[in-house]
């Protein structure tokens, strides 16, 4: 992105001799073989949006798009045309005879890079760059020659209120020794930007040199509007309880690259079932609604897991050990590792890793390794140790071959890929308040430091909160949602915070409050509408192929009162929708995920007296409700490489497409789950036939397999397909084009706060054994009493009374010391006979 300086908003600084190089960010994709689309004269606006009919060309938008008309300025430029880029590199801007038509083309060239790009942009100002309309989509064409596979079709826009921003790469170039047009189409114009600006990105040694610019209007029709269900429905979408119940009791949720589900138990919280080595897990067909249960050969339960670039599941850690029944030794996690093939449904154990990490984080990288950090070691203290899987040796790396800060990150903390390879830490975590710094942060692995991340509510207040990167990934936003804190216990929050990681100091900035729904506070009354600032933890967040954020399920305090509440974020707007409820509780314990078909799965919840939900909710989006779903009729294959063009053809006009990386979930956390936009080539005599423009940056999305959706206008999407990207290639591609960088911008390099460099190198870091918030002194070790009880309930009565309303039945008394004063009788039993006026308390604990 361009530096900005100080002095003037129209002033950009070009070189950045400070900023020290980082090469080994950027993990150069494969060669890449291109889908040629066929060339046309003249770019015409096909209709996507409404019905098919004939496509008419509009006006060009673009002043002065042959470079005939000459600037003013000293630098050479014709009017209405600007210079751009940052980084370490030379380059030249020159205005040439050697045009496609007329007598001036322009030329830019490197002769030398580190890092960075150079890019002739149209002049970001009322008098050239051309105004849009909210809500429209543009086609652009440029005619151009290139002697380097590191260029891109580059897009800004005007915010009315925030001024000019990066705004998306549309296309990767071909090489190319004579003229030839690229095309593409915008997204939709988001709300609030009336003009925007574009180019050629040159980001590699070579040249481009373009002509004949073109821009103009798609036009459109706005589809009628159609309802196939209720009014409610409609709005607000469906839940259906099925009919089937989950066998296993499953904390951990993958979706497979053949649309089935791997559903991860291991004991399931469950220490009979430890103590017996029964460990389980289930792979469930949306197809058939059956479910198939798989042999598990160790206890997975809070283990870690990530989809392999193979499609393969890798699942790291998990429990090697229950908390002793005294409470001085807590939750012990293993070194084990094992990968899950789909296609045989089997597991086999890899290398260990080098520590014990129950509850560890797991973010696939550009370059398809994995990055794991914090969860609690074999003896129950917090991990401090950096875990990296080698893609290439399919092996965990050993320590000394592994980056190290010495830091701990707490368990499950959310790590989110950013464009350039860095990690945003999102704040959201379990089981890891008080951590310091400000709550989030930047992580650079090649650097080995930490940046600390300004502007997150309450940064203590959001245990077992959701973080989300946003659609699309190309726009570097992250969601974090509600949040509480398992050591004091208090309502749940509302809280919402965004950030935006294009920005030189990006800081998160408070978002809307979540809206409201029931809380079920135990006892005969039910739920009740929630008041005040209560919020959820335990949240869900699922992207949705409309671009839109399902947020579902929580509850309001750890492991007890679940909250029935769903609604709909619209990144676009930055506003939530409330929609309908999953009827089941959904706390501690529970996932929800994307399918295949569009729909949304939800599973699970555990709450603190030991139970399991095996209920198995579906939700159908109202974009499902909407008429007619478009159809993916073919798909020119579906290994596709970056920086590659593939052509599909759909049974009707659509207005986007994207790929969605399948959810890999558990306790609210998959920041692997990310939504890539792919901008359209429309063959402007057939709007059926479309070329998708795939990012040449793995950074946005990691090889893997993908879930391939076409959206029409309503905002309707396909039934996806799966496809794979960054495979590898053969010699015929090897030779036809030479490798493709990322094309990297330059985002959050301006830090604010300094750089953090490693700790001092230490074996653990001290954790409470009553890290989950649980007193250990009452009933078994998969139930849990609460260390600190809500407010409301100061006197033992009182607790007795909520464990009763809370089906906590009776609790055994493990070792001679009661901190709540729930044995008052001295019986070894809490909340027994004789312990609270009016007798014991009700309900049974089972399994």
């Amino acid at each position: 992105m361009r530096r900005r300086t100080g002095a003037s908003p129209g002033l950009f600084r070009f070189s950045r001799p400070s900023r020290a190089p980082r090469p080994s960010r950027r993990p150069r994709p494969s060669r890449r073989t291109r889908t040629a689309f066929l060339a046309v004269t003249a770019l015409t606006g096909g209709l996507l949006l409404g019905a098919q009919h004939p496509a008419v060309a509009g006006p060009n938008l673009i002043k002065n798009p042959g470079f005939e008309t000459a600037g003013t300025g000293a630098d050479g430029m014709p009017y209405c045309w600007e210079r751009s880029g940052w980084g370490d590199n030379d380059f030249t801007f020159d205005v040439v005879a050697d045009a496609h038509s007329g007598t001036k083309a322009l030329k830019v060239e490197l002769t030398r890079r580190v890092d960075g790009d150079r890019k002739a942009l149209i002049t970001e100002s009322a008098a050239c760059a051309p105004g849009v309309a909210e809500g429209a989509q543009y086609d652009l064409s440029v005619w151009y020659r290139s002697t380097t596979p590191d260029a891109a079709i580059t897009l800004f826009r005007h915010d009315t209120v925030a001024g000019w921003q990066y705004w998306t790469d549309l296309k990767t170039l071909d090489l190319s020794a004579g003229y030839q047009q690229a095309s593409v189409r915008t997204p939709v114009v988001p709300p609030g930007t009336d003009r925007i600006s574009w180019g050629v990105s040159v980001y590699g040694t070579g040249s481009v040199t373009t002509d004949d610019y073109a821009m103009e209007e798609v036009t459109a029709e706005p589809p009628d509007p159609v309802c196939t269900g209720t009014a409610e429905e409609c709005a607000d979408g469906k839940w259906e309880v099925l009919p089937v119940d989950n066998p296993v009791r499953s904390m951990h949720s993958v979706v497979l690259n053949n649309g089935k589900v791997l559903l991860i138990a291991g004991s399931g919280n469950d220490t009979d079932m430890f103590e017996a080595g029964t460990f389980t897990s289930a792979v469930y067909d949306p197809a058939t609604g059956s479910y198939r249960t798989i042999p598990t050969p160790d206890d997975m339960f809070c283990s870690g897991h990530v989809q392999l670039s193979d499609g393969r599941v890798l699942v790291m850690s998990g429990n090697k050990g229950y908390p002793s029944a005294d409470g001085t030794v807590g939750y012990q996690g293993y070194k084990d590792s094992y990968v899950f093939d789909p296609a045989t449904e089997t597991y086999t154990k890899t290398n260990d890793m080098n520590d014990g990490h129950w509850y560890p984080s797991a973010t696939v990288m550009g370059n398809g390794d994995v990055m794991s950090f914090g969860g609690l070691r074999e003896d129950s203290s917090g991990s401090v140790t950096a875990e990296r899987w080698s893609a290439a040796e399919e092996k965990w790396l050993p320590l000394w071959q592994v980056n190290q800060t010495w830091s701990y990150w707490g368990l499950y903390p959310s790590m989110i890929l950013m464009q350039d390879g860095r990690l945003f830490y999102s704040g959201s975590h379990v089981f890891g308040n008080g951590t310091p710094g400000t709550g989030a942060s930047i992580y650079d692995y090649d650097a080995n430091t930490v940046t600390d991340v300004a502007g997150l509510q309450n940064k203590d207040e959001r245990d077992q909160s959701a973080s989300v990167l946003l659609p699309p990934a190309q726009d570097q936003r992250v969601l974090t949602i509600g949040g509480g804190n398992i050591d004091s216990n208090p309502e749940a929050n509302r809280l919402t915070d965004l950030i935006d990681l294009k920005q030189p100091n990006p800081a998160y900035t408070h978002g809307p409050l979540l809206p409201q729904g029931t809380v079920d506070l135990g006892g005969a009354a039910g739920p009740q509408p929630q008041t005040g600032a209560q919020g959820k933890m335990y949240g869900s967040a699922v992207l949705l192929p409309d671009g839109k954020v399902l947020e579902t399920g929580g509850a309001l305090h750890n492991r007890a009162n679940p909250v029935f509440s769903s609604s709909l974020f619209d990144p676009a707007t930055d506003t939530f929708t409330p929609v309908a409820p999953d009827p089941e509780a959904r706390g501690y314990h529970s996932s929800a995920f994307l399918l295949p078909d569009g729909r949304v799965m939800a599973t699970g919840d555990n709450p603190g007296n030991g139970t399991w939900n095996h209920k198995v909710s579906l939700y159908t989006p109202p974009y499902l409700l909407k008429g007619p779903r478009p159809e993916i009729t073919s798909v020119a294959g579906n290994q596709w490489l970056y920086g590659d063009t593939r052509r599909i053809t759909v049974d009707r006009p659509i207005a986007k497409a994207e790929l969605i990386r399948p959810a890999a979930v558990t306790h609210s956390s998959d920041p692997n789950q990310r939504f890539v936009d792919l901008p359209l080539t429309v063959d402007p005599d057939d709007p059926r036939t479309i070329d998708l423009n795939i990012t040449s940056n793995p950074n946005l999305a990691p090889p893997g397999w993908y879930m391939l959706f076409a959206v029409d206008a309503a905002g309707v999407p396909s039934v996806a397909e799966w496809i794979h990207l960054g495979g590898a290639q053969g010699a015929a591609a090897r030779a036809e084009s030479p490798p493709a960088s990322a094309h990297i911008h330059d985002f959050a390099t301006d830090l604010a706060k300094p750089a953090k460099k490693p700790q001092k190198r230490r074996t653990s870091a001290p954790v409470s054994p009553q890290v989950a918030g649980c007193d250990r002194h009452y009933g078994p070790p998969d139930v849990c009493v609460p260390t600190t009880f809500p407010e409301s309930l100061a006197t033992p009565a009182a607790r007795c009374d909520w464990l009763a309303a809370h089906a906590y039945g009776r609790l055994k008394l493990n070792g001679k010391d009661d901190p709540l004063g729930l044995d008052r009788g001295g019986d070894g039993v809490a909340c027994g006979k004789g312990d609270v006026r009016g007798g014991g308390v009700k309900g049974a604990h089972n399994h």
